[in-house]
């Protein structure tokens, strides 16, 4: 049965981006009719290796789930649909993981997602003051910051115009100068964040005025 499993990264851990104190996204995805609630043994293995993962000194962000259930909460859920947009396979199974990377595919309507995170950014851009201005500006969530551009990386995979701002180059969208400035600017915003989590020894994405 466990031959049958694969354990996924999503979110940042999937697009290969962790930070510091990041999360550590991953979705353990069972063959379709496994049920862990079931089969207490299968529970018991799942929740042990979750365990062991905190034990070890990972922050574990965890999801237990079929591929018929990853679609069913990514159409009820924009931010599941994003986490999962970005998923890489670890170790497992592969022919599961194709399915769901498919079934995720034909599942994506690229104008609902859109509509979705631009609606999500302005609620975000809200809640953190509206302005790239800020005297404390959190250098991941502030108007700017590194999640505005990932939104636009995000939006462009759905719609299957690129992956990354060179793809979005290469097929006409931005300019290689704009990939160039886009680059150096997004790696900048990296390298604060990384420092702020190092300076904090915790999860801290304030540009504080300490």
């Amino acid at each position: 049965l466990f031959r049958s499993f694969a354990l996924v990264a999503v979110g940042g851990f999937g697009r290969g981006e962790l930070f510091p104190h990041s999360d550590v996204d991953v979705l353990v995805l069972l063959p379709d009719g496994c049920q862990p609630d079931a089969d207490a043994e299968l529970k018991a293995r799942i929740e042990g290796f979750i365990g062991a993962c905190w034990d070890l000194g990972l922050e574990i962000g965890s999801s237990v789930r079929t591929v018929d259930e990853c679609v069913a909460e990514a159409e009820k859920d924009v931010t599941v649909q994003t986490s999962l947009l970005e998923c890489r396979l670890i170790t497992g199974h592969r022919a599961g993981f194709n399915t769901l990377v498919r079934r995720l595919g034909e599942a994506m309507d690229p104008k609902a997602f859109f509509v979705a995170k631009t609606l999500e950014m302005r609620q975000r851009h809200t809640k953190y003051e509206d302005t790239p201005y800020a005297l404390e500006p959190n250098c991941k969530e502030s108007p700017g910051g590194l999640r505005d551009l990932q939104v636009v990386i995000w939006l462009a995979r759905a719609a299957r115009l690129g992956r990354n701002w060179n793809e979005l180059a290469k097929n006409g969208l931005l300019t290689a100068f704009e990939a160039r400035q886009l680059q150096r600017n997004e790696a900048l915003l990296k390298l604060i964040r990384t420092r702020l989590h190092q300076i904090a020894g915790r999860r801290e994405d304030r540009l504080i005025f300490d």
